[in-house]
């Protein structure tokens, strides 16, 4: 049991696992900042704009009862589809998509880009192509090759 708790111990005090809590903490927060975002500054003005139409109060009944507001459909308990809901998660979406691109692509530009090693190549006698110095066979005119000789 002693050796449980060592490795269990070990394991939640990696340092990846501790990286790990904190980003889900973040990304949570940052979900609900996100979500406040679309539906509180938004989707009001685009709602606005087609006519003061709330999103998150379109839906589709699937009983043929009536109500005027998805909160009215769910308390009488009314099956619905909320699509208004679903386009408010979408937009949702493509904002935490986008922000981590942005924030990806900033990361990416702070490390150097590491550089492909050159091949050394040679050119082939036939077709005037470059080729890797190793091949036997012209890759582009399927010319056979004859290695060269490397100086001592």
């Amino acid at each position: 049991m002693n050796d449980f708790l060592r490795g269990f111990k070990d394991f939640a005090l990696r340092g990846n696992v501790i990286d790990l809590a904190v980003g889900v903490v973040i990304g949570a927060a940052f979900g609900k900042i996100v979500s406040s975002l679309v539906s509180d500054i938004i989707m009001p003005p685009i709602g606005l704009l087609l006519g003061g139409i709330d999103f998150s109060d379109f839906f589709i009944s699937l009983n043929g009862q009536h109500a005027a507001t998805l909160a009215e459909a769910k308390a009488a308990g009314i099956p619905v589809i909320a699509y208004g809901s679903f386009l408010n998660a979408v937009v949702q979406f493509l904002i935490v998509a986008f922000a981590i691109y942005l924030v990806i692509k900033q990361i990416n530009n702070l490390y150097p880009k590491k550089e492909a090693p050159v091949k050394p190549m040679r050119t082939c006698p036939f077709c005037k192509q470059d080729v890797d110095e190793e091949a036997t066979r012209c890759p582009h005119c399927t010319s056979e090759l004859v290695p060269e000789k490397k100086a001592s």
